[in-house]
């Protein structure tokens, strides 16, 4: 005769008891990080962030409205820096997608990890940082925000549109293959038309992107409005820099409102 327990239990004891572990080895790991990150914390300075917040938020309110013409160009040179190193970006992230692609790619054993590695080299290295290189390359000023914009969107563009290319239905590229034709036709008559919608929403995408990211690379000297927010910074013109983010919250939303507005009409 079969001996049953008394009563059911959802897991053994000694499942418990992993679990029970698991939760403690947690609860130390989590000791010791805030351990490392408080151990040069100076506490009176964090006690004391409430009363100096609120007297900086007194000296930036109200904004500097006459300080609004000042900001017109820089405007001008954040939107353009973003479209341009948009552009600059899908110019040189098609290809790169079209060889990271599984059935587009020449050469998959060769073409293909050299891609997928440009494509995560872009990814892994924030816009702020290739703006800080290119700066000491080429020196201050709108190309050197225009290319790390570029080389940022490379690895956006580019993976994204690889996953689309991959996504392709196969059936149409049969359809055109049986016709006998040429692997340039395949690509631009079964490939591209499926592609199409989603790059066009991707390219969309990442302008909008952009702009948020071009607001701020004039902190490293790459030109825009992130110039001007330094400058004031550094001036301590608490008014102007609360004038500026204004102007920066206004054009996101604004990018926004036209990004989505363009991909529903595309998509």
């Amino acid at each position: 005769m079969t001996d049953f327990p008394d009563h059911w239990q959802h897991r053994s004891a000694r499942v418990r008891l992993a679990i029970w572990f698991g939760w403690l080895c947690l609860v130390a790991l989590f000791v010791w990080c805030w351990e490392l990150m408080t151990a040069r914390t100076i506490w009176s300075f964090v006690w004391d962030a409430p009363t100096q917040a609120a007297d900086l938020g007194g000296r930036m309110f109200p904004p500097r409205w006459s300080y609004l013409e000042n900001l017109l160009w820089p405007l001008w040179d954040t939107v353009n820096m973003a479209t341009l190193g948009t552009i600059l970006g899908v110019i040189l992230a098609v290809p790169i997608a079209f060889l990271a692609a599984r059935n587009t790619s020449p050469f998959p054993a060769l073409m293909r990890p050299a891609a997928l590695l440009i494509i995560v080299a872009s990814r892994s290295i924030n816009s702020l940082i290739w703006a800080l290189l290119l700066v000491a390359i080429l020196g201050p000023g709108l190309l050197a925000g225009i290319i790390a914009i570029a080389l940022r969107s490379i690895g956006f563009v580019g993976k994204l549109l690889y996953e689309a290319i991959e996504e392709t239905d196969i059936k149409q590229v049969e359809a055109i293959t049986a016709t006998g034709a040429s692997s340039a036709q395949v690509l631009n008559y079964a490939i591209v038309p499926q592609v199409l919608p989603a790059f066009w929403g991707i390219t969309v995408f990442r302008w909008d992107i952009n702009i948020r990211e071009s607001s701020i690379l004039g902190l490293v000297g790459a030109g825009g409005l992130g110039l001007n927010l330094q400058a004031s910074i550094s001036t301590l013109a608490w008014p102007q820099v609360t004038t500026i983010m204004i102007v920066i919250l206004a054009t996101v939303v604004l990018s926004e409102f036209v990004s989505a507005k363009v991909r529903s009409a595309i998509i």
